[in-house]
This record gives C-alpha cells, sequence and structure tokens, in this order.
C-alpha cells in the first residue's frame, strides 16, 4: 500500500545534513525522571474507599467474581456473599451490572490469579486487593502504554519538547490521570480508540501491512464492549479510515478496491467482539440488541436512560454549557489547557491545505469533537454522578491533543513570550487541578469546587490520598507529602519547559508575568465559585468518615488475614 504525503517536517527537528557534513544534534524531549514521577503517581495512588460501595466498579468486579466461582453472569450470590452494590439491571429475578461487559470479563484472570494466591477458596481476594490489581493491569498499565502512543504520535507533528509536555499534561492534568485510577470503561474506551487510531495511522504512512486493518477493527469493536457510548468515537475513526485510504493519488478504482479490503478486515477484527456482545445481551436480557439500561433495579434512573439512543436525546443548553465550564466539573474547568485545541483545529485545517494526512486528521477531529459535544449536550448532565470532570468524555481528550499541541509549537517558535506564558501556565494549571481533585477522585455532586471546596479542606486535615507507599508502611502524612510535591514538581517543569522559546532559552520575565497573572486568574475564578456552605462542609465530613487511611486511626490493612 502506497504511503500518503507526510506532513511538513516538526519546526525544530534539523534537516539531513549534507554528506561529509556532523548532522544536528537531536533536540531532547522531557528527562526521565519526569517520565518515572508520572508511571509512578499512576501505580502509588490508590482513591479508593471501601465505605463508599462504589458502584461503577464494584458491580463489574460482582460479576467477575460470579464468572470465577459460580460459572454464571448473573451476581445473585456475590450480591449475598460480599455485599450490595448498585448500577444493577434486573431480568426475571437475575441481577446483572447495568454496564458493556467487556472489563467484567478482563477482569477474570487477574480475579483468578489472586484467588489463587490467597488460597483458593471463595473468600480469598479481600476487596482492596481486588479493586487496586484490577486497575493496575487493565486501566492503569494500559494508560501507560497509551501514552507511549500518544508521545510517538505528537512527535510526527511536533518539536520533542512540546510534544512531551503536551503527553505529560494528558498523563496528569486530563480525564486520563482520572479515570486510570478507577476501574471504569472509559479511560478503556480512550485506550482503545486511540490504539484503533494509531493503527489506522500508521497504516496511512504505509508503515504496517495492510492486515493493521484488523488491529483497528479489533480496537473499535472492544471500544462498544468497553462502553456503548464509545461507538461515537468509532464514527470518527471510521471517517478517518476512509479519508486516507481515498486520499491517496492512485486511481480511483484502485482506492475503491483498497478501500473495501480495509472494511473488510476491520470488519474481521471487529467481529469477534460484537458477536460475543450480542450473545451477552442475549444471555442476560433477551435480546442481542437489548442493554441492560433497558432494565435498571433502580426505577428513579431508568427516565435518564430512555428515549433516543441510549438517552441521548436533543441539545440542551444547561447541559452543554455545565459539562464544559462548570466549576466543579467542567472539561475546560479541569483542563484549561484543551481551550488551545479550540484555536489548533484551524491550525491543524491550514495543515490539511497541503496534506491529505493533515486534512484526515482534521475532519476526525472536528467530527470527534462534534459528536462527543452533542451527546454531552443531549445527555442528562445530573445522571453523572459523584465523579471527577465530565467521564463520558474522557474519549474524547487525547484527539483534542495534537490541536493544542500545534498553538503551543506556534507561539514558541513565533516568539511571543506573553501567549507563550498563559499557555505554557494553562498546561501546568491543568495538572494541579486535575491532580488535586484526582487525589480524591469521588467527587459529591453538590460541592461547589473540587480543589478548594473539597481536596484542600481533606488535606489540611490529614487526609490524604491512600496509596501504596502508606500501605508499606510509610506515615500517610509523609506519604501524601511525597505524592503532592511530586504532582506540583511536574506541573513547575511543565511551565518552565513549554514557557521557553523555540531556542530553548529560559522562560523570559514576560512569560514568567504572563504565567502567574494567568495562575491569579484562574485561583480567583474558582475561589470565586467556592461557597465553603453547608454542603461543602458535609461533603468533607463524609469523605472523612469513610477514608481509607485516615489520620490518627488504624486504617483498612491491604490484604487483611482471614477472619481478622
Amino acid at each position: 500500500m502506497s504511503a500518503a504525503p507526510h506532513p511538513t517536517p516538526p519546526p525544530v527537528e534539523a534537516a539531513p545534513a549534507p554528506p561529509g557534513v556532523a548532522p544536528a544534534p537531536r533536540v531532547p524531549g522531557l528527562p526521565r525522571a519526569v517520565w518515572a514521577t508520572v508511571a509512578a503517581l499512576y501505580v502509588v495512588l490508590f482513591p479508593y474507599h471501601p465505605g463508599l460501595r462504589s458502584p461503577n466498579e464494584l458491580c463489574r468486579l460482582w460479576q467477575t467474581r460470579a464468572l470465577v466461582e459460580d460459572g454464571t453472569l448473573e451476581i445473585n450470590r456475590a450480591l449475598r456473599d460480599y455485599g450490595p452494590v448498585g448500577d444493577l439491571s434486573v431480568m426475571d429475578g437475575r441481577y446483572y451490572p447495568s454496564k458493556a461487559p467487556l472489563l467484567s470479563f478482563a477482569a477474570v484472570p487477574v480475579y483468578a490469579g489472586l484467588r489463587a494466591v490467597g488460597g483458593g477458596h471463595r473468600y480469598a481476594v479481600p476487596e482492596v486487593p481486588l479493586v487496586f490489581f484490577s486497575r493496575l493491569f487493565l486501566t492503569v498499565l494500559p494508560t501507560l502504554g497509551l501514552l507511549w502512543g500518544v508521545r510517538r504520535f505528537l512527535r510526527a507533528f511536533l518539536s520533542p519538547v512540546v510534544a512531551d509536555g503536551v503527553t505529560v499534561t494528558y498523563a496528569l492534568g486530563s480525564l486520563a490521570f482520572s479515570y486510570s485510577l478507577l476501574f471504569m470503561s472509559h479511560q478503556t474506551t480512550a485506550v482503545l480508540l486511540f490504539a484503533g487510531f494509531y493503527a489506522l495511522w500508521r497504516l496511512s504512512r504505509g508503515e504496517w501491512r495492510e492486515r493493521g486493518y484488523v488491529v483497528a477493527g479489533a480496537c473499535a469493536g472492544a471500544t462498544v464492549a468497553a462502553e456503548y457510548t464509545g461507538a461515537l468515537g468509532v464514527l470518527g475513526l471510521v471517517l478517518y479510515a476512509v479519508l486516507t485510504v481515498l486520499g491517496t493519488p492512485e486511481p480511483w478504482p484502485e482506492r475503491l478496491k483498497k478501500l473495501g479490503r480495509a472494511t473488510g478486515l476491520a470488519v474481521l477484527g471487529a467481529l469477534p467482539f460484537i458477536v460475543a456482545l450480542g450473545l451477552y445481551h442475549q444471555a442476560t436480557f433477551g435480546h442481542p440488541l437489548e442493554t441492560g439500561y433497558k432494565h435498571l433495579n433502580d426505577a428513579a434512573y431508568q427516565p435518564w436512560h430512555l428515549g433516543g439512543f441510549l438517552g441521548i436525546r436533543t441539545p440542551d443548553p444547561r447541559a452543554f454549557t455545565l459539562s464544559f465550564f462548570s466549576p466543579l466539573r467542567g472539561l475546560f474547568t479541569l483542563s484549561p489547557f484543551l481551550l488551545l485545541a479550540l484555536p489548533g483545529l484551524g491550525l491543524l485545517k491550514r495543515l490539511g491545505r497541503t496534506s491529505p494526512e493533515g486534512r484526515a486528521l482534521f475532519w476526525m477531529s472536528v467530527a470527534t469533537l462534534a459528536g462527543y459535544t452533542y451527546f454531552t449536550s443531549s445527555f442528562t448532565y445530573d445522571s453523572w454522578g459523584w465523579t471527577t470532570g465530565p467521564r463520558h468524555l474522557t474519549g474524547l481528550v487525547p484527539f483534542l491533543l495534537l490541536p493544542a499541541g500545534l498553538v503551543l509549537e506556534r507561539l514558541r517558535g513565533a516568539g511571543r513570550p506573553v501567549l507563550s506564558g498563559i499557555a505554557a501556565m494553562l498546561c501546568a494549571v491543568s495538572v494541579l487541578v486535575t491532580g488535586l481533585a484526582t487525589f480524591v477522585n469521588y467527587i459529591p455532586d453538590d460541592v461547589s469546587t473540587p480543589v478548594l471546596a473539597l481536596a484542600r479542606p481533606l488535606l489540611l486535615d490529614g487526609y490524604h490520598p491512600p496509596n501504596l507507599l502508606a500501605f508499606l508502611g510509610l506515615p500517610t502524612a509523609l506519604a501524601g507529602a511525597v505524592l503532592f510535591a511530586a504532582l506540583a514538581g511536574v506541573a513547575a517543569y511543565v511551565f518552565g519547559t513549554l514557557g521557553r522559546d523555540a531556542a530553548g532559552r529560559a522562560v523570559s520575565p514576560a512569560a514568567w508575568a504572563a504565567g502567574l497573572a494567568t495562575l491569579a486568574v484562574l485561583a480567583s475564578a474558582q475561589a470565586l465559585f467556592t461557597r465553603n456552605d453547608q454542603a461543602d462542609m458535609n461533603a468533607v465530613r463524609f469523605l472523612e468518615s469513610v477514608w481509607l487511611q485516615p489520620p490518627g486511626r488504624s486504617a483498612t490493612p491491604f490484604w487483611p488475614r482471614a477472619g481478622s
């Protein structure tokens, strides 16, 4: 398969040197210490509180227990043996998770292994290690792998410093961080969508053989099996695939023939997941296209999922505004660096005027943004529960990174220190705000702001994020201080790196002034919306009452001994 024309090279990459002339040194990205800190935060942090009975996570894991222990899809016995959970559907007296089933099945080998280690009996695996290792193997490690793919993709269009800076900001300053540390399907969807896109991107460049479409199709099928609304992102991938195949300079009959082969291979990859999903629906709810959302156990939630497609109806201005700009969980409030993606789409469109690859990337990005915007604007906002940010937009975020990076690159290369300082601080603030919110990661929906109204008073009261260091014996205050210092250090390094100009000179006084002014404005806005009222105080007190590693009290052991 012939490769599509490549875009213009990254701005600071040197052209090949003439014969006999030493090549210019390769511009380095971020140091390994930064990447190690990111990985450590992912692995060590464990925001979980058994007293909350996290429904989105436990309903899946109870089905995992049922699959291993009882060989059944229903979780009736698991509910009796391990305690009640929420987010359930009921059919003829049998209870199932209301969620798409991929994660429940994916956790089976994890649970089976833990069960063998624990002695092989029915109660061998306590709840805390089950949640920790299920997250580690199925949401944390896949996201760390995703970061490698994101970094490699961005480096094809951006300088190494900007590509790395955007990747680190995505890692700690976006919903990727929050939902990698929860056993939910939202970041799984993002991982699968980007993996499918990455396969298509390498295929479009002629770097993979044509059978790579099987990989892309498998990722698309797995996406829908993980989260039904992931189909919105799959549509963007389909558009990208069509544009890259039809955008080649070959005769039209050859292009159409390649499109047919690509479609067939992609369907072949997706088919096992789609068939398995249909069989699951047939076995649990009586029809291949019948999901658990039509049989919710809690009748109060049923109206949210009726009408349209899984409850997606016509747009509502309130849902749109709160999803993107709410002081509590707005996408741009928690991750203000994503605002750079809006003007960045214009730069991506300009790239598309001279590059078929850029054109396909532009239209895919626009279509994905439009699809997710329509969804979040048309679904009941109040149904999102105790979440960090607008959780259903997690799959969108990776596709906004290149446009945001193009803006950062343009500002650095244009010698605009004020705008560079503002943009760099948006990245640093994203790391701080989303990171601190993720330290809690169960945000009550009646709190005014996630950081000043919730995370800050919890930290001041000594309630540091549960973490592996404390389980290993480090005092909770010291462990929490280490984690906070790591997060703040990465945020400062991101600003110091992205605030430099294209020549790598230190952040100028103008950039520092603009960055600090931006920080002051964003902090003031959060302070303005923080009420510190009874609802805020009640939320703090409630979370303190269920905190996994509370100060001054014996914490729940990681793996309690039988009978303890």
